[in-house]
C-alpha cells in the first residue's frame, strides 16, 4: 500500500486517509471508513483515481471491514484495495458501445446524428469532440480522392465545459485543413491518427493556426485522436477527440473503442444522407410537377400552399389552376395514395392528364370518368396482372365561368370544398362524393352553383383536416374557424389556415391547399348577337363588331377581329345548324370571339392545296390569334379565338 500511495511507511503512519491522498476521492473513501467504524458493517467501494505512486488513474475495489477486539467491540477499520482496472475499462468500453448503439441514429438527420456521436464520446472518451463532414457531392456522386488541403464543414461538437469554449469553428462553418492538421492527415491516410502536444507532432499545425494554438495553451490540451468517419466504402468526414482534463493520453484500447463507436455513427450518418438526398430528389420532382406560380385570370384570384409530410416526405397531393376558353377557369386538387417518388410520379401523370382533358373542355363529371380510366390502367400496370387497387387517387375538379358566375363541380372520393360568401359564414359545399379514382365502372355526378362575386372557394386534401389527434369533422370545424376571419389577402388566409390546423412539427401527411376568390365579368364587357343563317349578312355583322370595339375603345384590334368574326360566322352559316350566336368578351388584355351553333361536328385545321378555292380560313385564324379551339356544349359546339388587345401595335 505504501508503494501504491508513493510515500514511505513511516510518513503514512498516523495520518488520516484524506491527509494522505488530498483528493476528493480520498475524502469520499474516508467518509466510507467512518461509516464502517460507526455501524460495524463492512462495505465495498469502487473508485477510479490516480494515487501518488501511479502515472495514470486506476480502478480500485476497496473492501472496508471493521476491526474488533475479543469482545466484538469495533476498534478500527481495515481497508484492502484490489486493482481491477482491466475489468473496469473493458466494462466501460462495452457500456459505451452499447450506449452508442442506442443513442446514435435516433433520427434521419445528419446534424442530429453527428451531435449524438459527439455527446456519446464526452466525457467517456474525451473532454472535447468535434465532428467535421465533407460536403456531399452533387447528384450523389462519391467524393473524389482526398488530398490536402481538405475542406470540412463543422457538423457538431461537444465539451465537458459549458458552451464549448474550446471550439474555434462554429457549427455549419466550412474550414480548410492543411496537410499538417490531424484532420487532413487522418483523412488522407484513411486511418486513425493519435498525436500529443508534448511529442511535438502538432507543432507545425499549431504554428499554422494561432487560434488553435491559443486554445491549446489556455485549456492545457495534451492529446488528440482523429478518426475517419467511413461507411460503405465512402469517407464522410472525421471525428477529432481531445483531452485536457483527463491527464492520461489515448491508449490503443481507446483507439479501438473510438473506431467502433465512429463506425456505428458513420452508418447512421450515411443513412441520413441517403435519406436526405432521396427526400430532396423527391421534393424537387414534386415541385417541378406542381405549378411554380398560379396564372392570373379574369375569373379568380388564387393562392396555394403545398407542404410535404414531416416524416414520410412528399406524396401525391397536387393542385392546379387552368385557364379555359371564354374567360373560364378550371380549379383542381387531388391526392394520390402513398408517399415517395412513385406517388409523385403518378401525381405528375394525373396532373398532365387533367390539363390535357381540360384543354378539350370536358365537363367535370366527364373529365373524372376519363381520369378514372387512366388510374385503372396505371393500377393494372403497377399490379402486373391487372388487379385493380394498386394505384388509388382522389380528385376534385371545378369550372367557374365569370360571365354567368356559375361554377360546376365534381369529385371522386375527395373532401368537399368549403365556401365563404361575402359577409357569410364558411360552409361545406353539398356535392355528390363519387367513388375514388381507380375503382372503375362507377359514374360521377356534378353539381352547379351560382356564386356571388367575391365568394372564396377552399379546396384541400385530407392531410389538412385529418390527423391522429382529430377526425375529419373536427378538422372541418377548425378549417371553418380559420376561414371565418375576414382578410383581403388570400396569402394571409393560407398561412392562417395552415397555422391553425397543422401542428408545429408538421403534418403526418402531405397537404395541398388552394383558395380562389371569384370575380364577375360585368355585362358591359360582353356583347352577344344572334346570327341569321344568311351569308349576305356577314358584312353588316362585321360592322356591328367594329362599332362595339369602338365603344370598348379596342379599335386597335378591329382588323384582326373582323377577319376572325367573318371566318367563324361564315363557317357556322355554311356548315353549322341554327340557332347561331356570336359573342365578344374582353378584359384588360384579351378579346375573345365565340361563335356557337347546334351542330356537334367540330372543324379541323388543314392546309389547302394550291388548286383549292377554300380551306384557308381556320389556318388564317390560327395565325392571327393567340389561341383558338372548339368546345362541345349540351346544345352543340362553340368555336372560339383569343386576340391580344395590343396585337396590331406589335
Amino acid at each position: 500500500m505504501a508503494e501504491v500511495i508513493g510515500l514511505p511507511e513511516e510518513r503514512i503512519r498516523g495520518l488520516r486517509l484524506s491527509e494522505i491522498g488530498g483528493k476528493p476521492e480520498s475524502a469520499e473513501l474516508e467518509r466510507h471508513l467512518l461509516r464502517v467504524l460507526a455501524s460495524g458493517r463492512a462495505e465495498d467501494v469502487q473508485t477510479y483515481m490516480r494515487t501518488g505512486g501511479e502515472r495514470s488513474a486506476h480502478a480500485w475495489l476497496a473492501r472496508m471491514a471493521p476491526v474488533t477486539d475479543a469482545e466484538g467491540r469495533v476498534r478500527g477499520v481495515c481497508l484492502a484495495a484490489h486493482d481491477f482496472t482491466e475489468n473496469y475499462l473493458a466494462r466501460e468500453r462495452l457500456q459505451l458501445v452499447n450506449e452508442a448503439s442506442v443513442r446514435i441514429g435516433s433520427t434521419l438527420d445528419v446534424t442530429r446524428t453527428a451531435q449524438e456521436l459527439a455527446d456519446v464520446c464526452v466525457p467517456a472518451l474525451a473532454d472535447f469532440v468535434s465532428i467535421d463532414l465533407l460536403d456531399p457531392q452533387e447528384n450523389g456522386d462519391p467524393p473524389p480522392v482526398l488530398t490536402a488541403p481538405v475542406g470540412l464543414r463543422r457538423a457538431a461538437h461537444q465539451s465537458v465545459n459549458p458552451g464549448t469554449p474550446e471550439a474555434v469553428v462554429k457549427p455549419g462553418q466550412l474550414e480548410s485543413y492543411p496537410a499538417t492538421s490531424p484532420q487532413a492527415d487522418s483523412l488522407v491516410a484513411g486511418g486513425t491518427s493519435v498525436a500529443t502536444v508534448a511529442s511535438g507532432e502538432l507543432d507545425q499545425w499549431l504554428s499554422w493556426d494561432p487560434a488553435r494554438s491559443e486554445r491549446v495553451q489556455e485549456y492545457g490540451i495534451h492529446s488528440t485522436m482523429s478518426v475517419p468517419i467511413q461507411a460503405r466504402g465512402l469517407t464522410l468526414g472525421v471525428a477529432v477527440l481531445t483531452r485536457f482534463r483527463r491527464p492520461d493520453p489515448f491508449t490503443p484500447d481507446d483507439v479501438l473503442l473510438a473506431e467502433e463507436v465512429t463506425a456505428r455513427a458513420a452508418v447512421c450518418i450515411d443513412n441520413a444522407r441517403r435519406f436526405s438526398r432521396e427526400r430532396e430528389t423527391t421534393l424537387a420532382l414534386q415541385r417541378s410537377l406542381l405549378p411554380r406560380k398560379l396564372p392570373r385570370t379574369a375569373a379568380v384570384d388564387a393562392a396555394s400552399r403545398y407542404l410535404p409530410a414531416a416524416r414520410a416526405g412528399v406524396g401525391g397531393d397536387w393542385f392546379d389552376v387552368i385557364p379555359l376558353s371564354g374567360m373560364r377557369v378550371a380549379m383542381v386538387v387531388g391526392d394520390v395514395v402513398g408517399h415517395g417518388i412513385q406517388a409523385s410520379a403518378t401525381m405528375g401523370r394525373l396532373r398532365t392528364a387533367v390539363r390535357t382533358l381540360a384543354d378539350i373542355d370536358l365537363a367535370p363529371d366527364e373529365l373524372l370518368t376519363h381520369l378514372d380510366d387512366l388510374v385503372v390502367r396505371l393500377s393494372a400496370e403497377a399490379g402486373g396482372e391487372g388487379s385493380p387497387g394498386e394505384v388509388g387517387a382522389t380528385c376534385l375538379y371545378a369550372v367557374y365561368d365569370p360571365v354567368s358566375r356559375r361554377c360546376t363541380l365534381a369529385r371522386a372520393g375527395h373532401p368537399a370544398p368549403v365556401m365563404i360568401t361575402p359577409g357569410g359564414a364558411p360552409r361545406l359545399v353539398d356535392l355528390p362524393s363519387g367513388p375514388p379514382l381507380g375503382v372503375g365502372g362507377l359514374p360521377f355526378e356534378s353539381a352547379e352553383l351560382e356564386l356571388r362575386e367575391g365568394t372564396v372557394l377552399s379546396f384541400f386534401t385530407d392531410g389538412l383536416i385529418e390527423s391522429r389527434e382529430r377526425d375529419a369533422d373536427a378538422g372541418h370545424a377548425l378549417l371553418r374557424e380559420a376561414l371565418s376571419v375576414s382578410s383581403e389577402s388570400l396569402e394571409e388566409t393560407c398561412d392562417r389556415v395552415l397555422h391553425t390546423l397543422l401542428p408545429a412539427g408538421g403534418s403526418a401527411d402531405d397537404v395541398a391547399l388552394l383558395l380562389a376568390r371569384t370575380r364577375g365579368l360585368p355585362a358591359a364587357q360582353v356583347a352577344t348577337w344572334h346570327i341569321p343563317a344568311d351569308p349576305a349578312l356577314v358584312g353588316p355583322i362585321r360592322k356591328q363588331v367594329v362599332d362595339q370595339l369602338g365603344t370598348w375603345d379596342l379599335l386597335e384590334a378591329s382588323f384582326t377581329a373582323e377577319l376572325v368574326v367573318s371566318e367563324l360566322v361564315t363557317n357556322a352559316i355554311r356548315y353549322g345548324a341554327r340557332p347561331i350566336r356570336l359573342r365578344l368578351i374582353h378584359d384588360e388584355t384579351t378579346l375573345i370571339c365565340e361563335v356557337s351553333d347546334t351542330n356537334h361536328t367540330a372543324p379541323h385545321l388543314r392546309r389547302a392545296k394550291t388548286w383549292d378555292e377554300g380551306g384557308r380560313g381556320l389556318l388564317l385564324v390560327a395565325q392571327l390569334t393567340q389561341r383558338w379551339g372548339s368546345r362541345h356544349t349540351t346544345e352543340g359546339k362553340t368555336i372560339w379565338a383569343e386576340i391580344a388587345r395590343l396585337d396590331e401595335d406589335g
